[in-house]
């Protein structure tokens, strides 16, 4: 039995072509970021669209790396972004344990004031968090990065675990009590390992706000640049006598990085986790 090759047909030649030439738009500015960081400032501008730079400059990234310290930033970022991973996984796994499992009086209220919380610009409330903050002695602290950032609103992450636990059968809490177990045993060990999809969801796109943040921590460390994160410590390449593009470009680079290599790591994961969220 021989198998022939069936030919494309019209629709789909065009498809591809369409997504194809979207894709490259799609990618192009990485690529051409990336082509910026290897040039001078001089080059960036006179090349226009190129993406081939005349003699690749790589003390670029040495100078945003050593000389403008973003290899300290790189650290501040990295404690920041896995404290406030870890804050807004706990918090946000409780509050909606409690919502979606028990029922109380003024809990439609409060799931209705989250919602409407959910519409707020940051820029609303950054003044009484940052007031609360400095009352906690806590301004110009990574703790206090890491507190402004995962003990805000963080509606949806709250609503997903709830939805997710409410479709849950009681009978596994009532199994997990009948064998002794207190409410945090039940809570931590039967009903949040149950929920990892959710958690999926939530670590990477916790991950993916605390890495790019920029306005709280700009704020919160204003009078300690040492504390700096990567999307803050851009502001230095931008200087009274004028910017330094190619250390710019290159910095970007090296603040994506982290990023890139999180999403291709776990790609699949990522793709799974918010298909069973939406499942569920």
């Amino acid at each position: 039995m021989t198998s022939r090759l069936r030919r494309p047909s019209v629709r789909q030649v065009v498809t591809f072509v369409v997504l194809l030439v979207l894709g490259g738009l799609w990618v192009y500015p990485f690529v051409w970021l990336v082509s910026a960081s290897l040039k001078t400032s001089s080059e960036i501008f006179g090349s226009g669209l190129g993406l081939l730079p005349e003699q690749p400059v790589w003390e670029n990234y040495a100078r945003a790396w050593s000389e403008v310290g973003f290899a300290g930033y790189f650290v501040n970022t990295l404690v920041i972004t896995v404290g406030t991973v870890l804050l807004v996984v706990v918090r946000s796994a409780l509050a909606g344990y409690v919502l979606g499992r028990y029922d109380f009086i003024g809990r439609k209220f409060l799931i209705g004031l989250f919602l409407v919380t959910f519409f707020l610009p940051e820029g609303y409330t950054i003044i009484p968090i940052t007031q609360l903050t400095d009352q906690l002695r806590l301004l110009n602290t990574h703790a206090g990065v890491i507190l402004g950032l995962g003990a805000g609103g963080q509606i949806a992450s709250t609503l997903l675990y709830a939805g997710y636990f409410r479709r849950l059968p009681k009978e596994l809490e009532e199994t997990a009590r009948l064998d002794g177990a207190g409410p945090f045993t039940v809570f931590f060990r039967v009903m949040l390992p149950l929920a990892w999809p959710i958690t999926a969801t939530v670590v990477i796109l916790t991950y993916l706000f605390a890495w790019n943040v920029y306005l709280l921590p700009l704020v919160f460390t204003l009078s300690e640049p040492d504390l700096r994160t990567l999307a803050v410590g851009m502001t230095v390449f931008v200087g009274e006598r004028g910017t330094d593009w190619s250390g710019m470009a290159a910095a970007a680079v090296i603040s994506l990085i982290p990023v890139i290599a999180v999403f291709v790591a776990l790609q699949r994961k990522f793709v799974d986790s918010l298909a069973g969220a939406v499942k569920q």
